[in-house]
């Protein structure tokens, strides 16, 4: 949860840098919209690493306990694609709106349908049929996971199943965000 509202926070801060005429600032810098916009996504994707660091450590020394300490590479690189699939639909998002009324409805709307279907709160096994196919849908059912499979060893999906997918996804929402990126009048 710290990652996903994290990540899609930091791109949708593209519209207070917008408003307040930072974002003017930073689009006339002799450097390719694309690699602010690889920056943006990057950083916010850091941010939400660091806050999804800091929530496992706080796990930690309540008494959670992995069940493979040699697991902790691959659920660090499941939090970095989750943020970073996160993050850069937030720039694409952030790229769209054109004020903060907006906002309200992709709070609404996109984010917490992403978080309540993704297995978070309840498991993924045995769902209706219709439940089934909208959690495969979402991006953030391979993230969690692929971290439940990493830290407890248990995975609905597959280790690399979560893998490819998120990787996919990932690549997919940075070229999307990276066009309406490139399409931002100011």
């Amino acid at each position: 949860m710290a990652i996903l509202f994290t990540a899609i926070f930091s791109g949708i801060g593209l519209l207070w840098d917008r408003q307040f005429g930072v974002l003017k600032e930073t689009l006339v810098a002799p450097v390719p919209r694309l690699q602010v916009m690889v920056g943006r996504t990057l950083g916010g994707a850091t941010i939400a690493m660091i806050q999804g660091t800091l929530v496992l450590a706080v796990c930690l020394i309540a008494g959670f306990r992995p069940h493979n300490i040699a697991a902790a590479p691959l659920a660090l690189a499941f939090m970095a694609l989750t943020a970073t699939v996160f993050a850069a639909l937030g720039i694409a998002i952030g790229s769209t709106l054109r004020d903060m009324q907006g906002f309200q409805l992709i709070m609404n709307f996109l984010v917490m349908p992403i978080f309540f279907l993704s297995g978070a709160l309840f498991p993924l096994a045995n769902l209706p049929a219709a439940l089934a196919v909208a959690t495969r849908v979402d991006p953030l059912s391979y993230g969690i996971d692929g971290l439940r499979g990493a830290l407890i060893g248990q995975s609905h999906f597959g280790l690399v199943t979560d893998l490819l997918i998120l990787g996919a996804v990932a690549s997919c929402f940075l070229a999307l965000g990276a066009w309406l990126f490139s399409k931002i009048q100011v």
